[in-house]
């Protein structure tokens, strides 16, 4: 999910969406259905680059199609890609425009309420970036005042910083390069976000990085069905299962973010 990960979710407004579908009969394709169709319908998000984003010819591209063109292979049935914002996932899904739907589907209680997930595909990390030139072992350890923290204007780590970080020394850029430069240049000695996407940020510079070994929060991002389609959540548990394990999903995930995942999606705890 494309910084912040908080921010990019808006998940009280898509719930408050399907609250209004809810009297909305609708009825998912079955996995026989799609099957017999010849086709599947992935709602991808096209403004979470690298997960999701526009080609040069204008064709949605990205992690998440990645992964769902596995998918669609294995099933031996055409992709389809619907392009859908952080508003209308979860609505795309209750009223039959999708089968499925990727983009930053992060699996928690208040979405299983209204849809059902996969097992996870990949995990975001909130955590924190910083050089092999400072010691901290525990974002704790930022709330201090010789500690100066950069961040991004209107992000939601500045809440939880001014929440839980107050003594910290804080500096206020307006994107993600400025801040990243910030820390290089010595101006700054940490950030915090979304380190998945942060990484690649930091080849810019010589420097050496390093990612703070204990996280804030680790994220599970899954594949969103719509609710009650068992066998269809099946069959894609499945197939994430088998890219899992031969290592599609973690070259996948280096190739389009240029490191390597940072946490295990297999390590999940149970729903």
């Amino acid at each position: 999910m494309k910084p912040l990960i908080l921010m990019s979710r808006l998940l009280a407004v898509g719930l408050a969406a399907c609250s209004l579908l809810g009297s909305f009969n609708a009825s998912a394709r079955t996995l026989d259905e799609i099957i017999a169709s010849k086709k599947i319908v992935f709602g991808i998000n096209p403004n979470l680059p690298p997960l999701g984003t526009y080609d040069a010819k204008n064709n949605i591209d990205g992690f998440d199609v990645s992964i769902a063109k596995k998918i669609a292979d294995s099933l031996g049935v055409k992709l389809e890609i619907v392009p859908v914002g952080s508003n209308d996932r979860v609505p795309f899904l209750m009223t039959d425009k999708i089968d499925a739907v990727m983009g930053g589907m992060t699996r928690n209680a208040d979405r299983l309420k209204v849809i059902d997930f996969t097992d996870p595909v990949n995990t975001e990390v909130l955590g924190v970036l910083t050089t092999q030139a400072t010691s901290y072992t525990d974002w704790t350890q930022l709330n201090d005042p010789a500690v100066r923290l950069v961040q991004v204007r209107g992000t939601t780590p500045i809440q939880l910083i001014k929440e839980k970080l107050p003594k910290a020394q804080l500096l206020i850029l307006d994107n993600y390069p400025d801040a990243v430069r910030a820390i290089a240049q010595g101006r700054a000695d940490a950030l915090i976000d979304v380190l998945d996407f942060m990484l690649s940020y930091t080849k810019n510079y010589p420097t050496k990085w390093r990612v703070v070994d204990a996280p804030i929060e680790v994220d599970y991002d899954c594949i969103g069905v719509q609710k009650g389609n068992t066998a269809l959540t099946q069959r894609l548990n499945k197939e994430v299962d088998a890219l899992q394990k031969n290592g599609f999903v973690a070259a996948s995930w280096k190739k389009w973010f240029g490191s390597a995942m940072l946490h295990d999606p297999t390590a999940a705890p149970a729903q």
